[in-house]
């Protein structure tokens, strides 16, 4: 009896159930025992493993651990009790023997990247033994960055293996998937939409930037990035930038998370009631020309609505931009703020005084009466123009 432990320990330990280990399954074992022959591994729970002392031994013969060390290693085989391990490929001494197995076993290894070739990877397995990874089957990602594989280690699983060994096809794809999946479950117990969480930006694009939050991607739409118009979203965020986010959308059965930076930041429109009045004039920029109107930026976030009557000075026209252009710069004067709507009706400054502009008056009020009905919110107006583009 172990006199350094107490009885309530020991009776713990007579409880526990040797574990069950699945071919392939990763390890980290402490080597309790060293012989000519083999090396032996606490496995915990009352288990106990071996690796073929020459898997751990450099080209004199010479033993590279210790007692005590600390060893990864994969399960192999169990019979009598006696489970089998084994470290990693350079060690064993038939790679075709360990490559057949790896292969009918699912088993990882490691290898390291050399080099791109056609469609994919040069991956060097051994001394005398490479295989061949395609871009598709390196990362879960799409690959924006070929280089930063070259020369890197990383765990394989053969999934093709022909020829006697002259055609072998990697994948990390399987690994990274189970990673993956296990991240997943676990943040499917923590994350609520609503929720604000950090993450790191791992790639941007024209559409938006794919955040890492905690090992899993979520995307941000360039819509939300900010409360106003972004141009450019490579001029805000860069690869490897720590950033916070709201989740507004979890859809857990395609693995789509959205996020929204806007929504951490004030939203304008709170205080549009304190920055603007109906009757004065403000300087404005043409972000959007629709058949029926143009929408006015007054800052980032808010836009007034220019009905095209309030354009056309007695002309008829069909569509705003025959008479303005996006980004110029116009002074309008607000009509009407409805705060709840997020929606405000401009006018030309320059029409305050235009009696030609009186009938035009007349429509848009027309129009304000009605849109409740007819045109939805401020939103659906920008959704209506886009598929009228």
């Amino acid at each position: 009896m172990d006199e350094t432990k107490s009885f309530a320990e020991l009776l713990d330990e007579s409880y526990i159930t040797p574990k069950y280990f699945s071919v392939g399954e990763k390890v980290e074992a402490v080597i309790v025992k060293i012989s000519p022959e083999w090396i032996f591994l606490d496995l915990g729970a009352k288990s106990e493993g071996y690796i073929d002392a020459q898997e751990l031994t450099d080209e004199n013969g010479n033993l590279t651990v210790k007692e005590g060390d600390k060893v990864n290693a994969y399960f192999l085989s169990s019979q009598r009790s006696e489970k089998l391990f084994t470290t990693k490929l350079l060690a064993r001494k038939s790679v075709d023997e360990f490559l057949i197995n790896a292969y009918k076993n699912n088993i990882p290894l490691e290898a390291t990247v050399e080099k791109e070739i056609k469609g994919g990877f040069s991956v060097k397995i051994s001394a005398s033994a490479s295989g061949f990874c395609p871009y598709s089957q390196m990362d879960i990602r799409k690959i924006d960055d070929v280089a930063a594989y070259i020369g890197k280690k990383f765990d394989f699983v053969v999934i093709e293996y022909a020829d006697n060994g002259r055609n072998i096809v990697l994948s990390r794809r399987p690994l990274l998937e189970k990673i993956e999946q296990e991240k997943i479950s676990i943040l499917k117990e923590t994350l609520q939409k609503g929720m604000t969480v950090r993450g790191i930006v791992n790639s941007v694009r024209d559409f938006g930037a794919f955040v890492d939050i905690g090992g899993i991607q979520a995307l941000l739409p360039v819509s939300e990035m900010s409360w106003g118009k972004v141009e450019d979203p490579r001029s805000l965020y860069s690869p490897g930038a720590t950033i916070e986010a709201v989740i507004i959308n979890l859809d857990w059965e395609n693995n789509r998370i959205t996020l929204s930076f806007k929504d951490t930041l004030p939203d304008p429109w709170n205080k549009v009631i304190g920055n603007y009045r109906e009757g004065s004039i403000y300087k404005g920029k043409v972000s959007r020309l629709t058949d029926f109107g143009a929408f006015i930026t007054l800052e980032a976030g808010v836009d007034g609505l220019l009905h095209i009557s309030k354009l056309a000075k007695g002309k008829k026209i069909k569509h705003a931009r025959d008479v303005l252009t996006a980004d110029a710069e116009v002074e309008v004067r607000i009509e009407k703020i409805d705060r709840d709507a997020k929606r405000i009706s401009l006018d030309l400054a320059a029409n305050e005084n235009d009696s030609s502009a009186e009938s035009g008056s007349e429509d848009l009020r027309g129009y304000m009466a009605q849109t409740p009905k007819t045109m939805g919110t401020l939103g659906d107006l920008l959704k209506k123009s886009g598929k009228k583009r």
